[in-house]
């Protein structure tokens, strides 16, 4: 047992412990993040190499070569496969099956690491705001609401490039643009000019990465919706003779307050017999006395014994 003065004391110290791993938190955003694009960077690098060496080994309509290097480089990450640019040999043939396949398993570390660290650095501008406790509550769904801002405004843009400098009709525009988005690439819109090129190196990583976090996203979000449910049905449901039953965890007919909770999470779906048994051994090993209850002296026993 603590005296009032012992809670009294350790109450403004927990405080303050509790809002520095926040703070720290939303300091060290996806540390990951800035390898990731390293490797970008790097895959772009060697594959523009690679493709620019063995330009004459590729045929279609060309513009310049380091920026047809990179575009091809970037059109075979992203599986759009315009057509416009095809391999003509053996050799050419092999590098470009083997940039697919690494492209591709690049594009899926770019999916769980960029669209996080964007949304996350607007949440960490409302750290010590009211705000952020809403944002909280509502991560996932702000997480869609931007995603989806993002790609139409990535889908406008690609639409008004093409118009202004391809010189594609409005409705050819735009279904280049989700041929492309969609990485469905049926090779007849394509860009063509060495301006448009350049400008499709960075778009098209952009809004195809995008629009699959976007999916990502709305897959997670109904998985949540159902959860959220589950929760609910839960929580309402009458209480029965069956389910206290099913909570007296220790058979001694009464049903304690840590035995009706872990009843309604394992019902929920957070906690299953594996993870509440994983629990239960770790406290027997820490229960040096076998006393039921845990102390101090059971600590210090049981970190010394072991």
């Amino acid at each position: 047992m603590y005296g009032d003065d012992d809670v009294k004391t350790d109450e403004p110290e927990a405080t303050h412990r509790s809002k520095i791993p926040i703070l720290s938190h939303f300091r060290d955003l996806n540390p990951n993040l800035p390898r990731v694009m390293m490797f970008l960077a790097l895959y772009l690098t060697i594959g523009t190499i690679c493709f620019y060496l063995v330009r004459d080994q590729i045929s279609g309509d060309k513009t310049n070569a380091v920026i047809d290097a990179v575009y091809f480089c970037i059109v075979t990450m992203t599986t759009v496969g315009y057509g416009d640019l095809v391999p003509n040999s053996s050799a050419s043939m092999l590098l470009a099956c083997a940039f697919v396949f690494s492209g591709m398993v690049l594009v899926s570390r770019l999916l769980s690491r960029a669209a996080d660290y964007l949304v996350e650095k607007q949440e960490a501008l409302l750290v010590q705001t009211d705000i952020l406790k809403e944002q909280h509550a509502n991560k996932l769904r702000y997480k869609c609401y931007a995603s989806c801002l993002f790609l139409v405004v990535l889908i406008l843009s690609g639409t008004v490039f093409l118009v202004m400098v391809e010189k594609m009709p409005v409705i050819a525009a735009f279904y280049c643009v989700c041929s492309t988005v969609t990485t469905l690439g049926y090779g007849d819109k394509s860009f063509s000019s060495g301006t448009g090129r350049l400008f499709a190196v960075f778009w098209i990583l952009t809004s195809t990465i995008c629009l699959a976090q976007f999916l990502l996203y709305m897959a997670e979000l109904n998985t949540e919706t159902k959860q959220r449910e589950l929760v609910k049905s839960v929580l309402k449901r009458r209480i029965t003779n069956n389910d206290l039953e099913a909570a007296d965890l220790d058979e001694d007919g009464v049903v304690g307050a840590a035995e009706f909770i872990l009843y309604k999470l394992k019902e929920m779906g957070k906690i299953d017999e594996e993870d509440i048994s994983g629990i239960m051994e770790e406290f027997e090993s820490l229960d040096y006395d076998d006393s039921g209850t845990l102390t101090t002296s059971d600590i210090v026993q049981a970190q010394t014994t072991s």
